[in-house]
Parts: structure tokens; C-alpha cells; sequence
């Protein structure tokens, strides 16, 4: 255990985790040259083609006579939990930034986060080649806003390799090694799941942390939380492809091969032990179940689909545990999941893979957030769309989830910023100036955040704020469902909840956005909007028109009128029968209301 440093890399969006990662196995031999790429641990195409990390990833690497477990994490604020997950393995952590952007808000974030935990911090400036660097400017960042030692940021190239080995060296000498917990009897195992994945023909793969103890091939184990047992049919290390070992000690990061084949018994946060000794420990402190917090609707345009669309999403659930879904109908656009994601982000991810893995061809409902209802009789029952809301006369409150937000802004870009978070029901909590750099904290309503919010907060700093969030409680708030209705049919996937003030406002913006999305038809199409049985704004697609007279060369005007009557009556019949295909613009047109 004295050789052993586990750490991990925390650090704001872009600003160059995934390649110092390939620095460090580059100069630590771990993966040979002839085998090196960009984004090395990113195993999933769109990691790589969108520049992003998606999925924490470990691996073991050797250098000097120590083993470095390292553990890369997402930056994005969506895979914040991934990151929650990484730092509760680790023993420290390299906080990694920007030397031409500085400290942003998912920095200070996950700087927060691993100072909870009691993690050595390795503060250390990256992209110091670049010749807009501000190395100095970002030094006295750190220092002011984040309060670490000036003498102890490191500068890195990990583009070049520039500062790597000292950087190592760092890692070796500034973070602990592992310790056992207070348990002394040997004889007792303890693992933190930190992590899980599905393979088909091994079955679950439980990603740990070994706290105390040992497992070895062959052991029978047994999961203190779901109260599974198993049996650990291979353990090893991340290399970073899986390589097997003899067995797994204390202060070792690696995996177990299981003999399970249903992923819900085997959940992050569980502990790990063995079966003879299952009733002398306790639990390890574990994390907080996950919860979705935005939920898309997704229909397959071919009705016979659904099937195939069934068993993607159940393939994606076995290797993301974030993701949750449930059947529903809709009259419109037919049977379909209701999908329970992290975000807007990762509900991108999903459809593109969902796409692109399983070749499906899907319409995506504007994405919503979950509100809890109390009803007259004091009942409190939680909806994830607006087309569950019960009937208004059986409705006390509605309460919509609320987010504590924190933004970090150049001083100059600050009205603007204040201005929008206005605008979308923000009450501030806290500002804070640091530097030539603002900290704003809102109270935030969730459902304001993906209408548009984060496309508007960039465009009014010039691309400069960040944002970083967290799920506070539930505040009631003055509601009403707004509902669409083309062609007099009621619309439940562009249905949406509303605060009752700006319902006007955004029901006319609604219908004239449907109105240049929905497609012309042989027949005249009406767009409304509606709050119950009061229609608050309507707009009218106009119908494509034939000339059937142009035949005529000449004569009576009776011949013209009877021809024209004879078109009246078609179109007052496809106007009764005829179907109109929504395009998937319509739906995402919510978004930008």
C-alpha cells in the first residue's frame, strides 16, 4: 500500500483532461506508441468526435517502483455524478485549468467536491504553449478565488508533454497512500462499487475500490446493499483494457467479474464483501441514489419499431445506470418511452446513439422536468409531462423543482447576465466579485434552464459565462398546462406546464414557431393554444390551392362555380379525414420559445 497514489483528474469542460491522460500513459509506458490516439480513454466514437468525456474511466499505470491508479472524469456539469464517483476512490485529485480561459464554474465545482471529501488537491495550469496563455493572471486566480498556495501550481503542457514527469512526481510525493479503515481484523473484505458495466458473455462487471482485505478468483462474495451474491469469477486491473490478476488488495483500484446477470443488483455506491464474513462489517459511506431530472419522450416514426426501440434503450441502460424509461401512447405520434435523463447533454448522447447504434429513425418530445402535485385531499403524487396533470378542480398546488445556480462572468458581461436570469424567474441568492471575474448564485426553476437558457446565457456574455448547478427542493409556483391542438387534435407530446403570467406571451409565440414548422396541406390547418377550454392564441397554415379552372378555355360562369364547388366539398372532407405528419422541428421548436 505504501506504493499505491489513487487519484483523479477533475477539471471545467475542455480544458484538457482527456489529454493529459494520454501524456501520462504515454510517459508512463503504459500503452505502447504504436497504440496511442487521441482521447485514448474514451471508448465510446462520439467521445471523441465531440471533443467530451462522457464516462469515467480508470486505469493502472507504473512508474518509479509505484502504481498510479488514475481515474479520468467528465467535465460537463450533467456528468457531475460520474465525478461524485471518481473522487470517492481516490485519495487526491489534480485539479486541472485552463491557462487561457481560468478558473471556470465547473472548477470551482468539483474543487468544492473534492475538499468535502478530504482529498489532496495538485493545482496545475495546462495549455501553457498556447500564446494567448494568461499564466500569471490564472496563478492569482487559483490563489484568490480557490485559496491554494501560489508555490504549489504546477505548470503542464499536455499537449507538448512540458511539465508532465515533475507533475508525476508531484503525484507520488504530495498524495497519501491508501489507508485501511479502522477495521484490524485482516480477515475482513471491504470494496466500494464505484462503478458497474454489462458485458454479455461474463455477465456484471463490478468496477471497486478495495478498502480493506482481499478478493480473489473464486471467492463467493456478497453485496451488503442489494443483498446479492455472487461469485467472482475473474478480478483484475484497468491497463486500461481489463487485465486479470491473482486477486484485488487493500488500496487497490479494479474490477470483479460476477456471476449476475441482472445490472439492478449491482448498484454504484454498494459495498463489496465476502460471503463467510457477510455479517461482521458495515457498510462503507456510499452516494445518493441518482435521479433523472429532465425526461424526453421518444417515438420511433415506423410504429413497428417500438420493439427494437425497446431493446436499445435496454442496452444503453446496462452500461448508463443513469438512464430510466417507461412505456407510454400518444394519439398523435403513437407508442413510445418516456426517457428519465441527467440533462440536455446527455439526452443529445442518447438520441444520436440510440440513432446511430441501433439505426433508428426517432421523434423527440420537447424535453420536461418532474413536478409534484398536491391535491385537495393533501395526496402528493409526482408527473413527469404535462398530459399527466390531473384536473384542475382536484389541484391544491403545483411545485416545480428548483436549482441553486452558480454562474461565473467577466465583470463587463454582468447586466446582461443578471438581465436573463430575470427573465427566466431567477432570484439572487449571493454575488461575489473575485478578480476580474463575478460569481452570481440563483434560485433558478429547472424547467426555465432547458427552455433555452444556456444558448441565451452564452450569447449575452459572448461566450464567456459557465454555469455550474445542483437540484435543490421543490417551491410551488403559479402553473397551468398550455396545450397545442393542430387540426382540432390535442397534441400531448408539445403539451407543456407554464407559470399562468406568461402564458399569453408564450402561447402566441407557440403558434406563429408551429405555424412555419408545421407542413402545408391540401386543406387550411388550424394551430391553437389553449388552457383548458379557453383558446388563447391561433394561427392558420394556409392550404395549398389548384386551380381547377385553368381546363376551362371559356363559357358560362355556372360551368366555373360548379367546378369550384366540387373542390369545396373534397377539402371540407380532408379537412375532416385527412392526417398530418408532425416533423421533428415542431417538437424541438418548444424549445426555443
Amino acid at each position: 500500500m505504501q506504493q499505491i497514489r489513487n487519484f483523479a483528474i477533475i477539471a471545467h469542460v475542455d480544458h484538457g483532461k482527456s489529454t493529459l491522460a494520454d501524456r501520462l500513459l504515454e510517459i508512463t509506458g503504459t500503452v505502447e506508441k504504436r497504440r496511442m490516439q487521441n482521447q485514448l480513454l474514451d471508448s465510446n466514437p462520439i467521445e471523441r468526435e465531440r471533443g467530451i468525456t462522457i464516462k469515467l474511466a480508470p486505469v493502472r499505470m507504473h512508474y518509479q517502483n509505484y502504481i498510479l491508479n488514475l481515474i479520468d472524469t467528465p467535465g460537463h456539469v450533467d456528468f457531475s455524478y460520474e465525478v461524485s464517483r471518481s473522487l470517492a476512490a481516490c485519495e487526491g485529485a489534480i485539479l486541472l485549468v485552463d491557462a487561457t480561459q481560468g478558473v471556470q464554474a465547473q472548477t470551482l465545482a468539483h474543487y468544492q467536491q473534492a475538499k468535502k471529501l478530504g482529498l489532496t488537491i495538485i493545482p496545475v495550469i495546462n495549455k501553457i504553449d498556447i500564446n494567448t496563455a494568461d499564466v500569471t493572471g490564472t496563478q492569482k486566480q487559483i490563489s484568490e478565488i480557490l485559496n491554494l498556495n501560489p508555490d504549489s501550481i504546477l505548470l503542464v503542457s499536455a499537449k507538448t508533454g512540458a511539465g508532465i514527469p515533475e507533475l508525476l512526481q508531484a503525484v507520488i510525493s504530495r498524495i497519501p497512500q491508501p489507508s485501511n479503515s479502522q477495521i484490524t481484523n485482516n480477515q475482513l473484505t471491504r470494496a466500494l462499487v464505484f462503478n458497474s458495466n454489462f458485458d454479455p458473455h461474463l455477465g456484471v462487471i463490478a468496477w471497486n475500490r478495495m478498502v480493506d482485505g482481499q478478493i480473489k478468483t473464486g471467492d463467493k462474495i456478497y453485496l451488503l446493499g442489494t443483498g446479492a451474491t455472487a461469485s467472482a469469477i475473474e478480478v483484475g486491473v484497468f491497463t486500461p483494457q481489463r487485465a486479470p490478476t491473482q486477486l484485488l488488495s487493500s488500496g487497490e483500484v479494479g474490477y470483479v467479474v460476477t456471476n449476475l446477470k441482472d445490472l439492478s443488483l449491482l448498484t454504484a455506491g454498494d459495498t463489496l464483501t465476502n460471503l463467510v464474513t457477510m455479517n461482521q462489517v458495515t457498510a462503507l459511506p456510499g452516494y445518493s441514489p441518482i435521479k433523472p431530472v429532465v425526461f424526453v419522450s421518444f417515438y420511433p416514426t415506423e410504429g413497428s419499431e417500438i420493439n427494437t426501440l425497446r431493446g436499445a434503450l435496454s442496452k444503453l441502460q446496462l452500461s448508463d445506470s443513469a438512464l430510466t424509461f417507461v412505456p407510454e401512447f400518444s394519439p398523435a405520434l403513437g407508442n413510445g418511452f418516456r426517457v428519465g435523463l441527467l440533462g440536455l447533454l446527455h439526452a443529445d448522447i442518447v438520441q444520436e446513439r440510440l440513432e446511430r447504434e441501433f439505426g433508428l429513425d426517432l421523434i423527440a418530445a420537447a424535453p420536461s422536468v418532474s413536478y409534484q402535485i398536491l391535491t385537495m385531499n393533501d395526496k402528493l403524487i409526482t408527473i413527469n409531462q404535462a398530459s399527466a396533470l390531473p384536473d384542475p378542480s382536484v389541484i391544491k398546488e403545483i411545485r416545480e423543482p428548483m436549482l441553486d445556480l452558480s454562474i461565473f462572468v467577466p465583470q463587463q458581461y454582468i447586466g446582461p447576465v443578471i438581465q436573463l436570469c430575470q427573465n427566466h424567474r431567477g432570484f439572487q441568492t449571493h454575488i461575489q466579485y473575485l478578480a476580474l471575474l463575478v460569481q452570481l448564485s440563483y434560485s433558478l426553476p429547472l424547467a426555465e434552464l432547458i427552455r433555452g437558457f444556456y444558448n441565451s446565457l452564452k450569447s449575452v456574455s459572448q461566450g464567456f459565462a459557465t454555469l455550474d448547478y445542483e437540484l435543490a427542493s421543490y417551491q410551488t409556483a403559479d402553473l397551468v398546462k398550455l396545450d397545442v391542438l393542430i387540426a382540432g387534435d390535442k397534441i400531448d407530446a408539445l403539451s407543456q406546464i407554464i407559470p399562468r403570467a406568461q402564458a399569453p406571451y408564450l402561447a402566441k409565440n407557440l403558434v406563429d414557431t408551429l405555424q412555419n414548422v408545421v407542413p402545408r396541406q391540401n386543406f387550411e390547418v388550424p394551430i391553437q393554444a389553449s388552457i383548458g377550454s379557453h383558446i388563447l392564441a391561433r394561427a392558420d397554415v394556409k392550404a395549398y390551392r389548384k386551380d381547377v379552372i385553368a381546363k376551362l378555355s371559356g363559357g358560362d360562369q355556372t360551368r366555373k362555380d360548379k367546378l369550384l364547388k366540387i373542390q369545396k366539398k373534397g377539402k371540407a372532407r380532408m379537412k375532416r379525414v385527412g392526417r398530418i405528419d408532425i416533423p421533428q422541428e415542431a417538437f424541438l421548436s418548444i424549445l426555443k420559445i
